[in-house]
């Protein structure tokens, strides 16, 4: 597979960074799940959430009076558009991840998942996207872990880079912001992902083998990440907070 062409309108984006369609299913609904888990601690009552793709996150999340949920795909947004229509949570808007635009109406926490990795100045996107976020409020971020698993899956994607805590730390740091959480997550998701996309070759996770690791993998995860402090795993989640004043 080559990476696809993202129009300057932002059209093709979901596509391009993600490696399936608007239509498809990403058959993982227990590991999206056990994402909403490890945010929703940290996140207020009013989020922004960057590079929303057809909104999967925010459609099992209802722990927020306000929700801006964005994608700079106008595809992608007027999927959701549709999706949401009776939230009333819920505001969809063309917002593009590298900080260019800004919420009139600040929200308490902002949240990206599998963005920053797209993003090559990684630390003037989250200066300037912080400014969408009151001060002393929370900035979240999901992204790839470990450059050991940087395969042709994310050369596919445009992933610049994948992360470790104290790069993606560091990072935050840049921007200004200070950081409280910078873990591991996803510990056995680490292994399989070697084997199947780096170690393996393949140009994108088989959906089947996704759904499986979904079914009978994910549910073992959570239970040893809710006891013990992993030392790596295919995704760093970073908690981190905004400058008071």
């Amino acid at each position: 597979m080559t990476q696809q062409v993202t129009g300057q309108d932002g059209q093709g984006a979901f596509a391009a960074a993600t490696g399936r369609s608007l239509e498809s299913d990403n058959a993982k609904p227990q590991y999206m799940e056990y994402q909403r888990e490890l945010i929703r601690p940290y996140a207020g009552r009013s989020i922004l959430e960057i590079g929303a793709g057809d909104g999967e996150f925010v459609s099992g999340y209802h722990d927020a009076e306000r929700y801006v949920v964005t994608d700079v795909d106008p595809e992608a947004v007027q999927q959701m558009k549709v999706r949401f229509a009776d939230r009333t949570d819920v505001e969809v808007q063309q917002f593009d991840g590298d900080g260019t635009a800004r919420l009139d109406d600040p929200v308490e926490t902002l949240l990206a998942i599998n963005v920053l990795e797209h993003i090559e100045d990684d630390a003037g996107a989250l200066r300037s996207l912080s400014k969408s976020v009151t001060p002393g409020g929370k900035v979240i971020m999901f992204v790839p872990a470990y450059m050991q698993l940087y395969g042709e899956f994310d050369r596919m994607v445009g992933h610049y880079r994948r992360y470790t805590p104290r790069t993606v730390s560091d990072a935050a740091r840049r921007a200004g912001l200070s950081v409280e959480v910078a873990k591991p997550v996803n510990f056995l998701g680490a292994f399989a992902w070697w084997a199947a996309v780096r170690k393996g070759g393949t140009g994108s996770p088989n959906p089947k083998l996704v759904s499986i690791y979904d079914r009978y993998i994910v549910p073992v995860t959570k239970g040893i990440e809710k006891n013990v402090r992993v030392p790596f795993g295919q995704s760093v989640l970073l908690v981190a907070r905004t400058p008071t004043a």
